[in-house]
């Protein structure tokens, strides 16, 4: 449809509604099992907070969710790579600018330098702007006598062990849109403001470089410092890639808040979840017949699926018939999550069970979960040489098969935090006391997060 004005012939875009069927699809997840739900003690509470999200204006865009599609579909193909790193659980408090700069600047770095490594390019993705809940092991916990909700994350209540902390506050769901607003808002301006230029992001590898810690990444530091030279004397305009394209993500773990920000876009009349660009499902939340793996399988965004060491062949191609029955390139990711111990023993029976399939599928490592340890004095943490381990495993299964290792998924803070164990600037048991600030799971701190990227790149440059 066009219209004719002032003389000239401009085209006119007509909103397409969904479908009756549609709208009523995306209520089905409420008729089905719910895990890993809060139990909100005020329902009329959590009807007037979801009535208000539904009025709010989406945090990504239709247009964005299908291009981070097609980006994943090049990943399977082994066309380009994925890095998606953040906070195991975001917190309001730690919602600061200086914070999500420096995830940023973390994600950037170890982007440059994989980018080099693969000689692919590197899809930039965020664990951040909406991963403000988390699935726990029990529905409460008890000190001393006295027993209270678990913490959920701050889109759900307090970790202060209280009761006036742990009841589950449905007006928390406010304070996490607002807050993924506000993140989404500061990655906009620092990727597009010149802040991800590649020449800055460079110069700060060469200064993660020059830390003798790090003296065995100096030759792959050197190589990349030679390539930016000659890119500068054959006339590259740098200006083109001072800006980047930079994804969000999180679990789709709270229904409501999930249900309250999918969207009908105007240009097809499809659902979108527009909390974020790209969303997951976890370990404890992919049944088949449950609540989350329904409500994900009617939104056009691109979805992942994490998978542990139990995951069966069939259980693979079960979720695929629900989340992706069609094939489409770029739809389905499946995020590994073995343990290093187990990984060259489980994964390859997986990967060849989907690949006879023949549908394509985005295969990604996370190698944290499956490696959580408990230390001596007495915190939650990994090893780094573990961690790693699990990478190296990762990419010889899908080696060994003839296959696409397409990506990481890492828990990461841009902060010099000191809650996982090993690294070259060692971390020891009598150090996580320093720094221990994650109120879940721990996360490489800065360099190390670095020192991985090195460490990958040296590996993808050797297959």
């Amino acid at each position: 449809m066009s219209v004719s004005l002032l003389g000239g012939t401009y085209p006119v875009r007509v909103s397409i509604e969904a479908t009756p069927e549609v709208l009523s699809g995306l209520q089905q997840w409420r008729e089905l099992p719910a895990a890993q739900q809060p139990h909100w003690p005020d329902p009329e509470e959590l009807r007037h907070v979801t009535a208000q999200l539904r009025d709010f204006p989406p945090l990504v865009f239709a247009g964005e969710a299908d291009s981070l599609r097609d980006k994943l579909a090049m990943a399977a193909r082994g066309e380009a790579f994925l890095l998606q790193g953040g906070d195991c659980a975001e917190t309001f408090a730690e919602s600061t600018a200086d914070r999500i700069r420096n995830k940023i600047q973390t994600i950037l770095q170890m982007a440059a330098v994989l980018t080099y490594g693969a000689s692919l390019p590197v899809i930039k993705m965020g664990r951040m702007a909406g991963q403000y809940a988390k699935p726990r092991s029990s529905d409460n916990e008890t000190r001393d006598g006295v027993t209270l909700p678990a913490y959920r994350g701050d889109a759900v209540n307090g970790h202060p062990f209280t009761e006036a902390d742990r009841i589950p506050d449905p007006r928390r769901l406010l304070g996490a849109y607002q807050r993924s607003a506000t993140t989404i808002n500061l990655v906009r301006a620092f990727t597009n403001g010149g802040f991800a230029d590649l020449r800055r992001v460079h110069q700060w590898n060469r200064g993660f470089t020059a830390n003798p810690a790090y003296a065995r990444y100096e030759v792959l530091a050197a190589e990349i410092d030679r390539a930016m030279r000659f890119m500068r004397a054959a006339g590259v305009d740098f200006e083109a890639l001072r800006t980047v394209d930079f994804y969000t993500s999180h679990e789709a773990l709270l229904l409501e808040y999930e249900a309250a920000m999918t969207r009908i876009d105007s240009r097809t009349g499809d659902p979108y979840n527009t909390s974020a660009h790209f969303l997951w499902i976890g370990e404890r939340t992919r049944q088949v017949d449950g609540a989350h793996v329904d409500l994900l399988s009617r939104v056009r965004n691109p979805i992942g699926v994490k998978l542990g060491p139990t995951t069966t062949g069939e259980d693979a191609l079960t979720l695929m018939d629900r989340l992706n029955p069609d094939g489409e390139p770029g739809r389905i990711t499946f995020i590994t999550r073995m343990g290093a111990g187990k990984i060259r023993d489980v994964l390859p029976g997986l990967v060849e069970r989907v690949t006879s399939d023949g549908r394509p599928v985005t295969w990604v490592c996370d190698p944290m979960h499956g490696n959580t340890i408990t230390s001596p004095s007495g915190y939650k943490t990994r090893e780094f040489a573990t961690v790693l381990d699990e990478v190296h495993g990762f990419f010889e299964v899908h080696q060994a098969l003839g296959t696409v290792p397409g990506g990481l998924h890492v828990e990461l803070t841009g902060d010099d935090v000191t809650e996982v164990l090993g690294g070259s600037e060692e971390v020891d048991d009598a150090a996580l006391a320093r720094r221990y600030e994650t109120l879940v799971d721990p996360r490489l701190n800065h360099q190390q997060s670095l020192e991985m990227a090195f460490d990958v790149a040296e590996m993808l440059r050797g297959h």
